[in-house]
């Protein structure tokens, strides 16, 4: 690979992350359901290190005897209780419409009882965008962070659907810090547009999406195979000249399987670490699981807390 692409930076990138999310106030969260070790310690480490300001929603005996068994100390933290794990997204739901969150954090329940909640059509926290996930993934062997989209929530998206991921990864991208104006690579497996392959006609429309301004924000290319988006001796080799190949900064998938695919194989074979975030509600959804190090539980909350301030930046002034 070349040396421009696989130049490692500092050895941890989300550090940096870190490092700027300390340096706003903390951001008020409700987490849903962290009735186990790892889901209760993201959040109490978080907010340790001045990220997040947890309200936590759940069971209230599950959630102290976990944090007496483990030794966390949630002594100044307010606990809403809920019955069981339905009830806490919903009651998770209720509290971010009453204004007590700006960020909502996935627990120990299922990720499908959770965006049932975020997506339901009646007191859900819909909008007019497309919800989608984006993986902000620190691959050590990658000169920038990655974001790897959507791999957790659009199974089969369509162009439409689509456009708004794009517009979503772009958006946290340009907002939470990482620079402006991605390089997006819409990835099939090969980089000529073939009708053989649909993806790579999607991709090609994608990008013509944006020479019309209905993607904004940042700099698209594709159809193009993942070897000639992230190397440039690859793009060279196949005569690829453009701003994206070979440099990019958001890989945009064909459908789940590969997106998930992707990410766990920078996961395991590329001892990448991967910070998730839900985007397109009304709120950021900070996405992490059992697998997750500690570092990269504590960074998808600071991504969603950057992000989060950014937004409330850029929100209109109330007048009195």
């Amino acid at each position: 690979m070349s040396a421009d692409a696989t130049a490692t930076q500092s050895p941890s990138k989300y550090d940096r992350l870190i490092a700027a999310a300390k340096a706003i106030p903390p951001t008020p969260t409700v987490v849903v359901h962290p009735c186990d070790e790892t889901s209760l310690r993201g959040a109490v480490d978080s907010a340790s290190a001045g990220i997040i300001r947890p309200l936590l929603v759940g069971s209230e005996r599950k959630i102290r005897d976990t944090a007496a068994r483990f030794g966390l100390d949630i002594s100044g933290y307010e606990i809403v209780d809920a019955a069981h794990s339905d009830d806490a997204a919903a009651k998770g739901v209720e509290l971010i419409h009453a204004a007590r969150g700006e960020l909502l954090m996935k627990g120990s329940l299922h990720t499908d009882e959770l965006m049932r909640a975020v997506t339901a059509k009646v007191g859900g926290l819909r909008t007019d965008r497309r919800i989608s996930h984006v993986f902000v993934m620190d691959v050590p062997a990658y000169a920038e962070t990655i974001f790897v989209t959507d791999a957790a929530i659009n199974i089969f998206p369509d162009l439409d659907a689509k456009r708004d991921i794009i517009q979503n990864a772009i958006d946290l991208y340009n907002q939470a810090g990482f620079g402006k104006s991605p390089r997006v690579a819409i990835l099939s497996a090969v980089e000529t547009v073939t009708s053989k392959i649909p993806s790579t006609i999607e991709a090609a429309a994608l990008c013509k999406m944006a020479d019309r301004g209905q993607i904004t924000g940042g700099v698209l290319d594709g159809p193009l195979a993942f070897d000639n988006a992230i190397d440039l001796e690859s793009a060279r080799i196949k005569g690829i000249k453009s701003e994206v190949a070979g440099r990019a900064q958001i890989l945009v998938v064909p459908d789940l399987e590969a997106g998930n695919m992707l990410a766990k194989n920078l996961a395991y074979f590329a001892k990448a670490d991967g910070a998730g975030i839900v985007l397109g509600a009304r709120v950021p959804v900070v996405l992490t699981s059992r697998a997750d190090t500690p570092r990269a539980r504590m960074a998808s909350c600071a991504v969603a807390a950057l992000y989060a301030h950014a937004r409330r930046q850029k929100a209109p002034a109330v007048s009195a």
